[in-house]
């Protein structure tokens, strides 16, 4: 199935040929579709035995995790203060941002990639580096975000999402997911390479589901997840973007005034309910035009425009490029 299916299928039942035999889920909900149109890749796990002094720099690039299985360590990202984690705790660094790891930021730090020759074992994905001091053994992985349009949807992710471990204890989900990741890294299997990636998406999709759950995130999606009258309205929308929806509409399924609903969706969310909808259509088209399935006239109509011109205008104003523009900027991102 393409993308632009993929995608399609997930907000129009009806366009799905398979038989779901009356079992497929009758709710959609707002991390899920986010995390549809992102389309999260996992790329590669290792296990890391550190032990100082040690500082290894990456370069901005793929996001990465980390989960501190030991010891304790320092993750700084640029232009941001350096922040401390210890065992049981679990680093998302979702924006691909140059950072720096060490056992203290004092410590000079070495770029990876003069790293990885000698301390490397490619074979079990295992980097063995630093001195004689106090160690640190930490799960790290990288993973990618390629959906056409993620400035939006990545802006309300911070830097730095951290989940920290509670009295140093690793929650069964985490020891889980961690374990069959390294152990698939280390025994490689026909398969590994996938069950890598798959593993991988799962730990990053429950990360970002816990962190969504445990903290307040106003003015961004993520804050209306935990709102159950505004969650309600957003997973509708979310469920069926290319619906006539109304603030009467939406307001009326949150159980609450029209004036009531409209103040608390445009504090939880960051914008009003009708201004969101517009954007997250036009998300939609940028992704169907991406996947190069639609013609510009094709999803403008899909989402709702019955002008191409009155469409253009109003995605280059959310975007800074034109429609026609959207599959060379998937294959050329920088331009």
């Amino acid at each position: 199935m393409s993308s632009h299916s993929q995608v399609t299928a997930f907000h129009d039942r009806s366009s799905v040929s398979e038989p779901d035999y009356g079992m497929a889920a009758t709710r959609a909900d707002v991390l899920s579709q986010v995390l549809t149109l992102i389309r999260l890749r996992g790329e590669l796990v290792y296990s890391a035995r550190l032990r100082a002094p040690w500082s290894i720099a990456f370069p901005k690039g793929p996001a990465h995790f980390y989960f501190i299985e030991s010891g304790t360590l320092s993750i700084q990202t640029l232009g941001a203060p350096p922040m401390r984690v210890s065992q049981g705790d679990m680093v998302l660094l979702p924006h691909g941002t140059g950072h720096v790891v060490s056992d203290d930021p004092s410590t000079p730090p070495v770029h990876i990639g003069s790293v990885i020759g000698a301390h490397f074992d490619r074979e079990k994905s295992v980097l063995d580096y630093g001195g004689d001091g106090a160690a640190a053994r930490v799960v790290g992985g990288l993973f990618h975000f390629e959906g056409g349009s993620l400035a939006a949807i990545m802006a309300a992710l911070p830097l730095v999402v951290h989940i920290p471990g509670v009295d140093g204890k690793t929650p069964d989900w985490l020891h889980a997911l961690t374990h069959f990741l390294v152990k698939e890294s280390h025994e490689v299997e026909p398969g590994s390479s996938l069950m890598i990636s798959r593993l991988i998406d799962l730990l990053v999709i429950r990360t970002l589901r816990t962190w969504a759950a445990s903290q307040s995130h106003p003015n961004s999606w993520i804050g209306a997840i935990g709102d159950e009258r505004i969650g309600r309205a957003l997973n509708a929308i979310h469920a069926a973007p290319y619906d006539p929806w109304t603030v009467d509409s939406l307001a009326g399924l949150a159980a609450m005034s029209r004036s009531i609903f409209a103040e608390r969706f445009t504090a939880r969310v960051g914008e009003a309910p009708l201004q969101y909808i517009k954007r997250l259509k036009l998300t939609l088209a940028a992704d169907m035009l991406a996947s190069g399935g639609l013609r510009v006239t094709q999803a403008a109509q899909r989402v709702g425009y019955n002008s191409d011109a009155a469409f253009s205008r109003a995605f280059k104003a959310q975007f800074g490029y034109a429609p026609s523009e959207a599959v060379q900027r998937k294959a050329n991102p920088a331009t």
